[in-house]
């Protein structure tokens, strides 16, 4: 039997990813071991990593933040290789190494210490989910006027980006694969609309202008890919399911 090592194995994708493993033995990475087949581990340290690691045979590295992705890989990297895993999986985020951002630059040195590692990789980079986008325009809409960023989105389903990395884990290891995005590119404007429609609510908009290089680049759509493979369930599906 497979044994597979989840990092952000109770997140918002690993909670989808672990049920979708089918008969695996799957061993969940977390701060704190409190159930079956769970390892306290800090990736940012690398403390307690090297028993969650050994005898693994594929890890899927889904743990990831707004600070600190490259140190926590780095970290995974070597206990992988010492431990001889034979397929790192690695979640990523579309445009990594476009978009001149903090959170960007991270996943991309990640990626980069995935694919120099002596673990056979696949990294999948995949747009943002329905939920983040849900997030950020509940956030917004709590003013009175909204602030409405000049940025579009191509947001995805998080159970197809799961789906995807399932289908990955049990093939042989691929390298970088295709990209996976959502059916529909939206305005940051057309998603608050949607969201105050769903609502039932009515705000003034306001536009604002994104400066510096990353605003170069959203204006550019440098954070989209619009030749990546898509899924099926649009935003407004998602908005349908949670109201």
């Amino acid at each position: 039997m497979t044994t597979i090592l989840v990092t952000g194995g109770t997140g918002t994708l690993g909670k989808l990813v672990v049920p979708a493993l089918g008969d695996a033995k799957v061993r969940i990475l977390s701060r704190n071991a409190n159930g079956p087949d769970r390892f306290a581990c800090d990736l940012m340290t690398g403390e307690g990593l090297a028993p969650a690691v050994d005898g693994a045979d594929v890890v899927v590295h889904l743990a990831g933040g707004p600070k600190g992705d490259d140190v926590a890989t780095a970290n995974l990297v070597r206990a992988a290789e010492r431990a001889g895993v034979g397929h790192l999986v690695f979640i990523s985020v579309i445009a990594a190494d476009a978009v001149p951002l903090g959170y960007f630059r991270r996943k991309h040195e990640a990626e980069k210490l995935v694919a120099a590692a002596d673990v056979p990789s696949t990294i999948l980079r995949a747009a943002q989910f329905h939920g983040f986008c849900l997030n950020a325009v509940q956030a917004m809409a709590k003013l009175p006027i909204v602030p409405v960023p000049a940025i579009n989105f191509q947001p995805v389903d998080a159970r197809e980006v799961a789906e995807r990395i399932a289908r990955l884990e049990v093939g042989d290891p691929a390298g970088r694969v295709r990209d996976l995005a959502g059916p529909k590119v939206y305005g940051m404007g057309e998603l608050v609309d949607k969201y105050l429609q769903v609502r039932g609510r009515r705000r003034g908009k306001m536009p604002m202008r994104i400066p510096g290089a990353a605003g170069k680049v959203y204006r550019a759509d440098g954070n989209l890919n619009l030749d990546a493979d898509t899924g099926t369930r649009t935003f407004e599906d998602y908005l349908a399911e949670q109201f």
